[in-house]
């Protein structure tokens, strides 16, 4: 039963607990009403909806969740959502709490066989939203970094996109076709159902790109991805083996850590170097292959975004971003700004416009009122 979010300051969570350090690898095993116990500073936003989907029966989280540097959501939408968010617990708890273990989430503390094995601050909606205005308020210096470290690459490395790219061959075509970039970003679900609902993806038949997890929301809604591309780390083995050609994310020295699972899979792939993140290359090699169009959706484009993301600037994305503009589409959003749905006032009037059409056919036309005429004079 759905717990209030006033309810849940003070409630008492019993469950198994589930231990990870990667949120996005936990919340593929937990099952509704286990504890979550993560170690994940600054809770983002596309994780806490993770978390809910899951439908946890509280949070631990061994860092801060949200720790005043900038303003992040993540945390209050789990709060939003009623489940019990103890905050701050510190790192020893990610071993002194074994995987599959049965737990007790009471006041703020954790405890496991009677006996509590850390403690922490049991966060309210009131105590995250009075962080968050503060984070608001200070965060002009985080911006400064932010923005500095920005043009430092810019820099550095700018290039390296003004250059001719070391483009990796790919077995799919690119040329002259609309490609949908799908990544797992803030409400990447609904604007991908927006554009399936609108009739997009069965007139246009775009190239479907999924980055990581973005793969899954393509199979989520039965589209097959015809290319996969990132580092590999939060995608599943039923989307790495649907059939799509798989590219690396490697760094610039050549590394690429992804690489290895797709190995130890058996499975076909070709590395793509750089600096940027997956979905920059991700964008850079539609481009560069002849794209005619490039949909991004649920693609990282603010500064909180990138905070979230654990980046220090944008500078690869802001890059590529005013490389490909001319091309680029950015679907982020779309769900909001339009909802394919038939209002009742709208039947109502598309009825009242075809019994008039019907009146007036039958007003102006002889064989029409000649066989009303034999059907009335039938029922007498």
């Amino acid at each position: 039963m759905a717990r209030s979010p006033a309810e849940a300051g003070i409630a008492t969570v019993t469950g198994v607990a589930r231990v990870d350090r990667r949120t996005k690898d936990l919340v593929l095993r937990i099952a509704p009403g286990e504890i979550a116990v993560i170690d994940h500073e600054d809770l983002d936003r596309v994780a806490a909806e993770t978390l809910v989907e899951a439908q946890v029966g509280a949070v631990v989280n061994a860092a801060a969740s949200i720790s005043g540097r900038y303003p992040n959501l993540g945390p209050l939408l789990v709060a939003a959502a009623g489940i019990p968010l103890l905050d701050a617990v510190g790192v020893d708890v990610m071993t002194a709490v074994a995987d599959g273990q049965l737990a007790v989430v009471e006041g703020g503390e954790l405890k496991v066989a009677g006996r509590a094995v850390a403690t922490g601050r049991r966060q309210t909606l009131a105590s995250l939203e009075d962080v968050l205005e503060a984070s608001r308020r200070s965060m002009g210096g985080e911006l400064e970094r932010f923005a500095e470290n920005t043009l430092s690459y810019i820099q550095r490395e700018g290039h390296l996109l003004l250059d001719e790219p070391d483009l990796p061959e790919v077995p799919v075509t690119f040329k002259g076709r609309h490609v949908m970039i799908v990544v797992r970003g803030i409400e990447y679900k609904n604007d991908l159902a927006t554009l399936r609902r609108s009739g997009y993806l069965q007139e246009m038949k775009p190239l479907l790109v999924g980055v990581d997890g973005g793969a899954d929301a393509l199979l989520e809604i039965g589209c097959k991805p015809d290319l996969i591309i990132g580092d590999m780390d939060s995608v599943t083995e039923r989307a790495l083996r649907c059939g799509a050609a798989l590219v690396v994310h490697g760094y610039a020295d050549g590394r690429a850590p992804g690489a290895k699972r797709l190995d130890a899979l058996g499975l076909d792939h070709v590395v793509f170097r750089s600096a940027g993140t997956s979905e920059d290359i991700a964008m850079l090699l539609a481009y560069e292959r002849g794209a005619e169009l490039i949909v991004a959706l649920g693609t990282h484009s603010s500064m909180v975004e990138f905070l979230d993301k654990g980046r220090a600037g944008m500078a690869s994305t802001f890059l590529v971003r005013m490389k490909v503009g001319p091309i680029l589409v950015d679907a982020k959003g779309v769900s909001r700004l339009y909802e394919n749905r038939v209002r009742k006032r709208d039947l109502l009037v598309m009825g009242l416009a075809a019994i008039f059409t019907l009146v007036v056919i039958t007003a102006v036309s002889a064989p029409i009122r000649l066989v009303l005429r034999g059907l009335l004079l039938s029922f007498r």
